[in-house]
């Protein structure tokens, strides 16, 4: 007998010492987080737009494309203008030879007062008409610059550097000064939520956000309540400008509770179902549990197990 006793008692030894080591489970606080759909936007949407009338005679983009700042999207022709360049042509021209000719009469005038022929006003005013023609020479060509200019600004720029995600215009439509060309996303790309008003004290900025297969942070949180819902934007790293307006599956944290957890490890599954093993009278048994869901090797368990019991790594324990 005492053999036998004594066989019984270093093996019941580990299990003493590994109760002994153990601490009992407690509540722990675990966030609360609530999924909603959010939304690929881009920061700044910029409308490239007319800077003059005319037909649109070229363009050079569609949605989807990338552009950079300053770039051509699109050309707009207004024939009156090139009716107008004529006009001033033809101006000058008849300018240039009204001055050719008073330059002539005035030097002849010179010559005349140095034989004493003419007089010195008829000098003087053969000086003035030439100083005349020079200058509507001058005020003839800085309107042709006018116009060439206006006719320049028929080329539409890309405003700022992104990605183009509308053109409401096509080849030969006729516009009005103003209109918009292209609407251009450029600054970044972002996700924006719109989460039921209820959440909304608990939102703090800064707090990490969980996205598919990324994390993000919260940026802003606007304080204007639109349709019962709050709106804020969320940062993430390397976010896709491939679809703007995509809606992506997004968990934010909007509180605590208090709940059980356990190492994912602690969990056995024997036939479809999760135990887990607890010590019971010094003796280890098996418990079946609810799993929640798992994450950074931790998972919370909804029911089976009670505040104060303590877990074991027995895995040939008897069930309950």
């Amino acid at each position: 007998m005492k053999p036998l006793l004594k066989a019984l008692a270093l093996g019941l030894l580990p299990l003493a010492s590994m109760a002994q080591s153990d601490t009992p489970l407690a509540p722990t606080p675990v966030t609360e987080w609530k999924a909603v759909y959010g939304r690929i936007e881009a920061r700044d949407r910029v409308p490239a737009r007319a800077r003059i009338g005319g037909t649109l005679v070229a363009l050079e983009v569609t949605e989807g494309d990338q552009v950079t700042a300053g770039q051509a999207l699109a050309r707009i022709v207004d024939e009156k203008l090139n009716f107008q360049l004529g006009a001033i042509d033809a101006q000058l021209q008849s300018l240039n030879s009204q001055l050719e000719n008073a330059e002539a009469e005035l030097t002849r005038g010179e010559e005349l007062l140095a034989r004493g022929v003419t007089t010195v006003q008829r000098l003087d005013a053969l000086r003035t008409q030439v100083e005349v023609l020079t200058g509507q020479i001058e005020a003839t060509t800085a309107n042709r610059r006018v116009i060439e200019q206006q006719a320049a600004e028929g080329t539409v720029l890309a405003p700022a550097a992104g990605r183009v995600l509308d053109v409401p215009v096509t080849k030969g439509a006729v516009l009005m000064p103003g209109e918009a060309v292209a609407t251009v996303g450029g600054g970044g790309f972002f996700l924006r939520l719109a989460i039921p008003e209820r959440h909304a004290t608990a939102l703090q900025v800064g707090a990490d956000i969980q996205i598919e297969g990324a994390t993000g942070t919260l940026v802003r949180v606007y304080p204007q309540i639109e349709n019962g819902r709050v709106i804020a934007d969320v940062e993430v790293a390397g976010l896709p400008d491939t679809f703007v307006d995509a809606r992506v599956l997004v968990r934010i944290p909007v509180g605590e509770r208090m709940a059980l957890v356990i190492p994912q490890d602690k969990l056995i599954t024997r036939q479809g179902l999760d135990f887990v093993a607890v010590l019971q009278g010094g003796a280890p048994i098996l418990k079946t549990v609810v799993p929640g869901v798992a994450q950074d090797g931790m998972v919370e368990i909804l029911t089976g197990l009670n505040a104060g019991d303590v877990l074991t790594d027995a895995k040939e324990a008897s069930h309950e």
